[in-house]
């Protein structure tokens, strides 16, 4: 990477931590620290919500998987589309309701133990736990993706690369909090929709026609231009299930629960879903366009494909500024997924069980440094250089669509829905994700948020019902509109 490119990269993640810097002082609460004491406009909730939910997978893992297999993969983002629309469509403005109305639930743990008035505090145990563990995980998806933006670009080592990624993000982070994390989520989600915008344009000028193009994709295999090429039904139906994630993801769910009023959905849903479709489109093309770009050279990990168009094809000022969108791509989603998770140690394990008396500030610091902490374990994981965003990413969307999603859903929908159906589908969803993902042959290659979030749904209505209906002060509030 040459001077130019460098320098506009440093500078974008000074703009950062100065964001983060900004943001200090307005975290005297735990409640601003992790949810921004609900103030979010609507278009910083959709562009952070959109940002956070797409990360390194939206400029490496898809464009990697659309250059490794064709369009066989617009499946996923079919999928995705639909989900994330039904998503702000039937559960933004009742979460954002419901969550007020719940004791002021600032976590999802603690608005399932409200919802459901669960005194023994075992159902928030089980789903801060479950945010722990796959959080763990889906962070260090985006430090990998981070460590390979760093690798590619500078030449450093994958350790190296991976420290440097994630200091960055920890440390505006750990300053900021929510607001600092929704505000810098919404400049990178501009910058996300600048990149997948401008790259396609530049590409098709390169090939100078579309039948150019798909002349030499057919050329590296005709199978490429084909969205059903090597595709089974249970293939398709994994791709399309991704869509069901959406119910569950505690990261994008914080936008819904921060946003100012329930009014503000109908706009943030139309930025959201806007954003979304250009993004993915823009994604699919800079993957099909490597295909014939890359014909006579192949890379050697196909997540890189992205990287390297961009140093090859673009002026050094505006390379830089790519990629540093594909940093913002990373960054959206791991500074999210950190809060998630310094949320769950700070409100629902360390104030809900250890200390209810603790102070604001108290419980800020506390927030700060499980930040810290956290980033450390997913540190820990994401070491092995071989590990790859998409599979990372796959397993822990699964695991919380299949254990919240339903949950959300029934709690949000079904008046009828008890405490025991509750805690029975959050633990059919993590089980199901956690044993499935390790058979294989059959209906077993089946996408486990499939099965999971089927299983899940089964779970919550059958102990629901077998078990005594929910006391007159839980429906009271659920049928206020």
């Amino acid at each position: 990477m040459n001077t130019a490119s460098v320098f506009t990269f440093v500078l974008y993640l000074c703009v950062l931590i100065a964001v983060g810097v900004l943001f200090y002082r307005f975290s005297e609460t735990l409640q601003d620290y992790i949810l921004g004491g609900r103030k979010l406009k609507s278009g910083v909730a959709a562009l952070s919500a959109g940002a956070s939910d797409m990360s390194g997978w939206l400029l490496l893992g898809l464009p990697g998987a659309v250059y490794a297999a064709g369009l066989n993969q617009i499946w996923i983002a079919i999928g995705l589309s639909i989900g994330a629309f039904l998503n702000w469509q039937y559960v933004a403005a009742r979460l954002r309701s419901l969550t007020e109305k719940t004791g002021n639930a600032i976590t999802l743990p603690d608005y399932l133990e409200q919802r459901f008035e669960d005194h023994t505090r075992v159902l928030r145990i089980v789903t801060a736990t479950v945010i722990l563990l796959f959080f763990a995980l889906y962070t260090a998806s985006g430090l990998v993706a981070g460590a390979k933006l760093f690798e590619s670009s500078f030449g450093w080592g994958y350790e190296t690369a991976l420290l440097a990624g994630a200091a960055v993000i920890v440390l505006y982070t750990f300053l900021g909090g929510f607001m600092a994390v929704s505000w810098t989520d919404f400049f990178q989600g501009i910058l996300m929709f600048l990149a997948l915008i401008t790259a396609p344009i530049m590409l098709i000028f390169f090939f100078e026609n579309w039948d150019t193009l798909t002349a030499g994709v057919a050329g590296v295999d005709p199978g490429f231009l084909n969205a059903y090429h090597e595709m089974t039904l249970i293939g398709i139906l994994s791709l399309l299930a991704w869509g069901l994630g959406y119910f569950g993801q505690p990261h994008i769910l914080a936008r819904f629960m921060a946003i100012d009023s329930p009014k503000s959905v109908p706009m943030a849903q139309m930025i959201g879903i806007g954003w979304m479709v250009f993004a993915l489109l823009g994604a699919i093309f800079v993957g099909f366009t490597g295909i014939a770009y890359f014909a006579d050279n192949p890379l050697p990990d196909p997540e890189f494909v992205f990287l390297v168009m961009v140093q090859e094809l673009f002026n050094p000022w505006l390379a830089g500024i790519l990629l540093a969108a594909i940093l913002s791509a990373v960054m959206s989603t791991v500074d999210s997924q950190l809060l998630v998770c310094s949320s769950a140690i700070a409100e629902d394990f360390y104030k809900g069980l250890l200390r209810p008396s603790a102070s604001h500030s108290e419980l800020v610091w506390v927030g700060r440094f499980s930040v810290v902490a956290v980033a450390v374990v997913a540190l820990v994981i994401a070491w092995n250089p071989e590990a790859m965003v998409l599979e990372l990413v796959a397993w822990d969307w699964a695991g919380f669509g299949a254990s919240f999603g339903p949950v959300i859903l029934f709690s949000l929908f079904w008046r009828r829905t008890t405490l025991q159906g509750a805690l029975a589908g959050v633990i059919t969803g993590a089980v199901t994700v956690l044993v499935w993902n390790h058979l294989e042959g059959g209906w077993f290659n089946l996408y486990e948020i499939l099965p999971g979030f089927v299983l899940s749904s089964l779970a919550i209505y059958i102990f629901s019902i077998r078990s005594k209906p929910p006391s007159e002060s839980i429906t009271t509030i659920f049928d206020a509109k």
